[in-house]
Formats: C-alpha cells, structure tokens, sequence
C-alpha cells in the first residue's frame, strides 16, 4: 500500500455519486432481506442451478442492467458498462456462487426470526448472492458510471462435485474468458475477512477390482475390500513432507472420506472403492502428492497380486473427480494494494486466509483475484442448522463497492 493507493481511496469515497450508493445500501437492509429470503427458498443443489439462475436473470432485468443472460454452463450475467465500453473491452468480474452443499430434496425454506435467517446455504452463499444484487442495486440508483465495465455473475458449480465449472467457463470458454482483468468473488459472511491465497485440491476415485465368488466355495480369492484397505493404509502412512517435497511452510494434507463396496457379508466383493482429498497451499505440492500416491497404490496392489494365479488377479483404476488449482494473490499486486487501502479507510483490520473458492480459478491463471466476506455473522455453515446474521453488513459492502470501483479505476489506466 503506497501513498499514492491511499490518495486514490481517499478521493473515490468522498465521490458525491459514492455517498449516494453508500445512502442506498444503509437505507435499504429491507429490500436486501427479501431478495434473500425469496432466493434461498429456491433449492440450489450442484449441477441443479438453473432455476435460482433464472431468479438471477429477472433481477438483473429489473435492474436495468446491460445484457442479462444464462449461459451455457448455467451462470447468470449481466454488465454494467462503464462511459466508453468496447465490444471486447476489459471487464471487473463480481461474482457470487448459486449453487449448496444440500442434496436434491432438502428443504431449503428459510425461516426469519429477526434478525437472524435459518436454513440450508442461508450464509453460503445467500449473503454473497445478496451482496451482489445489493452492489448493483446501490450504483445503478446512485448513476455510478464504472471506469471499467462490470461483469456481474451469479455461477454455478463452486461447491464439492461442481469441481468451478462456472468459473472454468467464464475463463476459457466464453466471450469473457480473456477481457476479464481482476475478479472479485464475494462470499460468506465477516466484515474483515479476505481469501488471498487459494487452496488447491485433488480429488481421486480409487477402484480395485475382482472375480468375486461366495464366501465359503470361493475362500481364498483375493478379496478388492481387503485390498483396498491395506493400500488406504500404506497411502494415509506416507510422510507428506518427503511426499510433497516442500517446506513446512507449504502446508499440504491428505483425507480419505468416503469407502463403499460389496453386495452382502457372505459375498467376496467383486469391487471396492475409495475417495481421496488431498490439498495443498502449493500446485507442485499437489502433483507430487497425487504421484506419491499413486506409487503407493500400484506397489501396494502388486504385492497383494503377487502369489496369485493371473485370473483371479485384482485390478486398480484411480481417477481425479475434482481439481481445484493452487495460487497466490501477490501483496504488492494492485488490487491486494488497494484493499488495504480501503480497510485504512474505512477503519477494517485486514484478516486474510487461505481458502478454497472461486477465486481459485483465476489466481492459477494469474488473474488477480480475491473472495471476500459480505457482513454479518454465520453459524452452522454447511449443515442443515445454518443461520446468517446480517447486522451491519452495510460496512462491508461500502468495503466491496470502493474496492470493486478502484479496481475498474486500474484496470482503465
């Protein structure tokens, strides 16, 4: 943060368009409530985003924002262009994801006790959602014109299997993927809080296979749990620092979460499988992990293999069934510079963390990006009991809105 980034926060707050926006989002916690409200009773379950995208979508025309739309990956967008914008410009990303943790059938209606708002993804990512609308809301009635468009995205697939499926579209494949020069994903709750370092992760699907057979007639064959098991353990045993190669200080773990195989107790299961999670604050922690890994695994099964006729032999299949990249929102990068700058302003202690979020996507491909905490305060993230205090959540979006209005400012010089 140089002097300089200082001058320039400075001179965006005291903005009477600035005020006007700030006016709107204090005056306005009622309209922000029942947009959240509405919302959440919309289920929202990975791969299954598509109506809550649709809520998106006429919001957004009924704000009178540029080119509303879905595309092709589900994710809700709109612009709001800034004085002199080209077809092929550069764009600030805001985004907020759509989608839950919850299962297709949970009940996702909210309940308000103020001022409190219980149910599923009330938090995560009701708050992030709302912050964005609110933004939006907030400079269109105060006839902010940005230096830079902005492109507003609710997206699908940040949470577990959506593996950032919004977020790789938005990147590579669509008419964005390379106008986009900062993005800024809004999500969760805290006033202070920052994601800045990104979190990788692996996620492989381990199979071993048999010929199965009955418990009794068939004793003896090699049995793929068993297997399983035995390489589970020889894998959960690796010392992750010789595995990954790096410093302490590049912190990486390994999970085993989910095992299932067999038909009944007196079968010889015919396959076994197994989901890992490994994560690392480093890209390369994660490649050399994954092959470490893999190692294990193949030696573990050539040895149980080893004294047995080649019919009856076990297979292994490993696949990846999610890839979070790995990176790093450098502190000398301008849009890090300028939070700072206007935590100094606005009287915030800067709080950042490693996370794992849609800003992942970005930070790999050397786009600067951050999330941030919309307000308020959350309990019970992820669990049916979730609940989101918005109190005082105006403080955070003013923080969003400077940050979100400097970053079109650099993004135009």
């Amino acid at each position: 943060m140089t002097a300089a980034d200082n001058r320039r926060i400075a001179q965006l707050a005291s903005d009477r368009a600035v005020h006007r926006a700030f006016h709107w989002l204090h005056l306005h916690a009622k309209q922000l409530l029942d947009w959240q409200l509405e919302f959440l009773a919309i289920p929202a379950p990975p791969f299954q985003e598509d109506q809550r995208a649709q809520w998106f979508q006429q919001q957004f025309l009924k704000l009178n924002l540029t080119s509303p739309a879905i595309d092709s990956e589900g994710n809700a967008t709109a612009e709001i262009r800034s004085a002199d914008a080209a077809p092929d410009g550069p764009v600030i990303l805001l985004s907020a994801h759509l989608d839950t943790v919850f299962p297709p059938g949970t009940d996702c209606t909210p309940r308000y006790e103020d001022p409190v708002i219980h149910g599923p993804g009330a938090c995560d990512n009701g708050a992030g959602l709302t912050a964005m609308l609110a933004l939006a809301a907030a400079i269109q009635h105060a006839e902010l014109t940005p230096a830079t468009t902005i492109l507003l995205c609710a997206n699908t697939g940040e949470e577990g299997p959506g593996d950032l499926r919004g977020m790789r579209h938005l990147f590579t494949d669509s008419p964005y993927a390379k106008r986009i020069r900062y993005a800024i994903a809004l999500e969760g709750s805290g006033t202070a809080t920052v994601v800045d370092r990104a979190l990788g992760s692996r996620r492989l699907r381990v199979t071993t296979t048999g010929p199965g057979g009955h418990s009794w007639a068939d004793a003896g064959r090699p049995n793929p749990i068993l297997a399983l098991a035995s390489a589970l353990i020889s894998v959960a045993n690796l010392p992750l620092s010789s595995t990954t190669g790096l410093p302490t200080r590049a912190r990486s773990t390994l999970n085993i979460g989910t095992i299932a195989g067999g038909t009944s107790v007196n079968s010889i299961p015919e396959s076994a499988s197994a989901e890992l999670d490994l994560r690392s604050t480093s890209a390369i922690g994660l490649d050399r992990m994954e092959f470490a890994i893999l190692n294990e695994l193949s030696r573990t099964l050539a040895t149980e293999n080893r004294d047995v006729a080649t019919p009856l032999r076990l297979g292994l299949q490993v696949s990846r069934i999610g890839d979070r990249p790995a990176g790093s929102l450098a502190p000398t990068d301008p849009l890090a510079r300028s939070l700072r700058a206007v935590d100094r302003h606005l009287s915030i202690p800067t709080e950042p963390h490693i996370g794992s979020t849609d800003a992942n996507l970005p930070l790999s491909l050397g786009i600067p990006a951050l999330a941030i905490g919309t307000g308020g305060t959350a309990t019970g993230i992820h669990t049916l009991q979730e609940s989101y205090d918005p109190t005082g959540r105006d403080l955070a979006l003013r923080r969003i809105l400077l940050l979100l209005l400097d970053a079109c400012q650099l993004a135009s010089s």
